[in-house]
């Protein structure tokens, strides 16, 4: 006799450890073709998840390279897009991003068990997609002279992973619906300004970009929500609560009101939003 959740020879792989492992791989491109290979299996029915099954977290995660060096956001300085100079720091900072928000989707599949196996599903395709995205932009990198770890960056995405890693709730609020929120709201004026350098070829890569990142907030809303209705509670409360019990980054202005809506916001939280926007900004 097996139980649901016990290994068996002709089984499918389980997905969460195998998403885990993936997690833990140093190497850039390594992990980039592992996470759209585990989605890919998961589609076709080579792997199979397992909610139920407790998984130990190894030493060492998330698996990444020695470089980028990572410094304090403060220490990174900001340089004109105007040149090929200023316009390579910049996509090697969006590189980053993307490689951090790979790790972050893999680390909800593996960390989080009990959820409905959609939630496993979402979050892998998330890992696939964020993959393409880090290749695009190494891609381009490359083009410029340059690969991923040739700038500084900064750790901030996966702190805010580590401060949630007990509560998948606080996870699905401040990672999806906040800090890849913000970057809902950064991208127009990011494009705005390549275009206007005359980097067309980096703008369309942030279209593809703000198109997919669209999907991925709104699966952050989908499981945020559910997991409220669950626990019978207020879902625009509870966020503000979290964001103040786990020290979210305050949100400001401009915001991108079309994506988010489109991303799942609801337009209790888009006119708090709005309203943020008439204030005076005062550094904290």
């Amino acid at each position: 006799m097996h139980s649901p959740d016990s290994p068996r020879s002709d089984a499918p792989i389980c997905a969460r450890t195998e998403a885990l492992a993936v997690l833990g791989e140093r190497v850039p491109a390594t992990k980039v073709a592992a996470a759209q290979a585990l989605y890919a299996r998961v589609q076709g029915g080579t792997s199979a998840v397992s909610p139920g099954r407790v998984l130990d977290e190894p030493a060492g995660l998330p698996g990444r390279p020695a470089r980028p060096e990572l410094v304090e956001p403060r220490k990174l300085g900001r340089r004109s897009m105007q040149s090929p100079e200023g316009r390579a720091v910049l996509l090697h900072a969006l590189a980053h991003i993307e490689f951090n928000a790979i790790n972050l989707a893999l680390d909800a599949v593996w960390r989080f068990g009990g959820m409905p196996e959609a939630f496993y599903v979402d979050w892998m395709k998330v890992a696939s997609e964020e993959a393409h995205h880090f290749s695009l932009l190494s891609a381009r990198l490359a083009e410029f002279g340059h690969a991923y770890g040739d700038f500084p960056a900064h750790d901030g995405l996966w702190d805010m992973c580590e401060r949630t890693r007990g509560d998948v709730l606080a996870r699905m609020a401040l990672v999806p619906r906040t800090l890849e929120a913000r970057g809902l709201d950064a991208s127009p004026p990011i494009r705005a300004r390549l275009q206007q350098a005359g980097d067309h070829a980096s703008a369309a890569i942030l279209d593809v970009i703000l198109r997919d990142e669209i999907g991925h907030v709104l699966i952050g809303n989908r499981w945020f929500r559910h997991l409220c209705d669950e626990a019978g509670v207020d879902a625009h409360q509870t966020y503000l609560r979290l964001s103040d019990d786990y020290r979210a980054p305050k949100l400001r202005g401009p915001f991108n009101f079309e994506a988010r809506r489109s991303a799942g916001f609801e337009e209790e939280e888009l006119a708090a939003l709005a309203g943020l926007e008439t204030q005076p900004r005062i550094d904290d």
